[in-house]
């Protein structure tokens, strides 16, 4: 039997430590993807936070655009993603005339269409922070009003019907 000398034991020591340590870091990929998914997690959370402030700013600024032109007493309202778009059937007294109100902040733009069609014609409403009025007189059926963007179109559309 051959002894060893504290110096070469210790050396051999080192070399197998470093040769563990050097295999641990590399061959654990379950660490790297933790590490990887919680960084991708982190950044899709701050892109919706952008995101949500960007849909707050393009809604303040709706809403602004359409509080310039009131006019009426307000009888329903709201603010959409132009990407979900507006479906309403707002109750409208029949004969009365109504006013509304359309503006959508963003880029592209939306169709805007009434059902019973007689209620009012199709008109376009560009994402271009103008507001697009419309009058409407109510008959006996109920009216429906959609708003649907364009294939691409962004941003938020917001609306208010008045009566006149």
């Amino acid at each position: 039997m051959t002894n060893l000398s504290p110096r070469a034991w210790f050396a051999g020591c080192a070399i197998a430590a470093s040769a563990l340590l050097l295999t641990a870091c590399t061959s654990g990929s379950g660490d790297g993807e933790a590490a990887n998914t919680t960084s991708s997690q982190t950044a899709a959370s701050a892109s919706q936070a952008a995101s949500k402030t960007q849909e707050k700013k393009l809604t303040d600024q709706a809403q602004a655009a359409l509080a310039a032109v009131q006019g009426g007493t307000m009888v329903e309202a709201g603010a959409e993603r132009v990407t979900d778009g507006i479906h309403t059937e707002p109750t409208l007294s029949q004969g009365k005339t109504y006013k509304l109100n359309l503006v959508c902040v963003g880029s592209g733009s939306a169709h805007l269409t009434f059902s019973p069609a007689i209620t009012a014609p199709k008109t376009e409403v560009p994402c271009d922070q103008s507001v697009v009025q419309q009058r409407i007189t109510a008959h006996k059926l109920p009216v429906r009003i959609d708003v649907e963007g364009t294939k691409g179109s962004t941003g938020v559309i917001a609306w208010q019907i008045n009566s006149i």
